[in-house]
């Protein structure tokens, strides 16, 4: 799973930086040769947009940003197919939105088309579909969208291909010192402070989006690499051994295709409190959560609806699948699980949440 960057793609003018799409296609194409099976997450469709309108600087509203990338996707994908064609490969285009992923049935057919393509050995170039997406249903990046594409196919290695050499020991651009960090084994609040925020004028990530996808991506079970895009046979070298960029190496743990998606993809519809006891039995045992041990419900939800389960503090600890409505929930809260059929007139389930579809996400 390959992810790169629009600063990688595009020139400072905005338009295509035809050399880098090359360099990009042809590596791609030679690992595809030696039988691998590889995704591209690509940017650039606003960037690419922008030269074409005559735009000097990344457009602000959404209606810009909306028209820059419907012309600016003709534009990229045009010279994927192109690229593609001349090593005997056919790509297809999959655009997302947040609802592709937020959505259980939307995420599956997702994945099944995905991994359909690479069945009949087609590439698939994925992108955010930025044409017709408004704010409320944005994934908001491509380091994000390419770590839950990299979950959704089980992918084997995640790269990030960007305009920086990894992640540094301090910001290279202030610190002369500052270098870059070869493997990490955790994210640590420290880690999490060295990532800046901005990315260049023709993107929209910088170093924090890719420490939440490298969290992502590692909790999944998927290697990350963050590396620099322009260096010539930058894939090559890392797919031979060499060290390239910052690896961030995943958990042993690894969560399952039903897990990510709760954890990563699905749409948090509301939110219940848990005592002090129910928190341990979530964390240190594994267990399911019952009604007695919810002392809030917060917000609107459907049984079937994902909701973020929070400790005593208030602090997330997991997310699950809900049995139940908020409305049931909170006529339950607090009582034993004998007594719910007396109180709702019925018991489809013990459990508000069962183990089987929580999903415990702090550290």
């Amino acid at each position: 799973m390959v992810k790169v960057g629009s600063s990688s793609l595009t020139h400072r003018t905005g338009k295509l930086n035809l050399g880098q799409l090359e360099r990009l296609v042809r590596e791609l194409a030679d690992l595809v040769n030696q039988g691998k099976e590889v995704v591209l997450v690509t940017s650039g469709a606003i960037g690419a947009g922008m030269g074409r309108m005559g735009f000097t600087k990344r457009p602000k509203t959404m209606p810009e940003k909306q028209a820059a990338a419907a012309v600016g996707q003709g534009l990229l994908m045009h010279m994927y197919e192109k690229l593609f064609s001349e090593y005997g490969y056919t790509v297809g285009q999959v655009l997302l939105t947040r609802e592709d992923v937020a959505d259980r049935k939307r995420y599956l057919n997702a994945r099944n088309t995905l991994i359909t393509l690479l069945q009949y050995q087609v590439i698939p170039i994925v992108n955010e579909n930025d044409t017709v997406v408004v704010e409320e249903i944005r994934v908001g990046d491509n380091d994000t969208l390419a770590a839950l594409v990299a979950g959704l196919v089980d992918a084997e290695l995640l790269v990030l291909l960007s305009d920086i050499d990894g992640l540094f020991t301090g910001d290279p651009r202030l610190d002369p010192d500052a270098v870059v960090i070869p493997e990490l084994e955790e994210i640590t609040p420290e880690i999490e402070r060295l990532a800046g925020g901005a990315g260049s004028t023709l993107g929209t990530g910088g170093m924090g989006t890719k420490i939440h996808a490298a969290k992502m991506a590692m909790s999944s079970g998927i290697p990350m690499v963050i590396a620099n895009g322009s260096r010539e046979g930058a894939l090559r070298r890392l797919l031979a051994g060499e060290p390239v960029g910052t690896l961030f190496l995943p958990r042993e743990n690894r969560l399952h295709t039903k897990q990510r998606w709760i954890a990563f993809g699905s749409a948090v519809q509301g939110s219940v409190r848990v005592d002090g006891g129910a928190a341990e039995a979530l964390l240190a045992a594994g267990k399911s959560l019952l009604p007695i041990g919810v002392v809030k419900v917060e917000g609107t939800f459907e049984p079937g609806n994902v909701v973020s389960i929070l400790s005593p503090s208030g602090e997330e600890i997991a997310r699950g699948i809900t049995n139940y409505s908020a409305e049931e929930v909170r006529r339950i809260q607090g009582k034993k699980t004998d007594e719910i059929a007396g109180i709702l007139g019925y018991k489809d389930y013990d459990e508000v949440i069962h183990r089987n579809n929580l999903v415990v996400t702090s550290d």
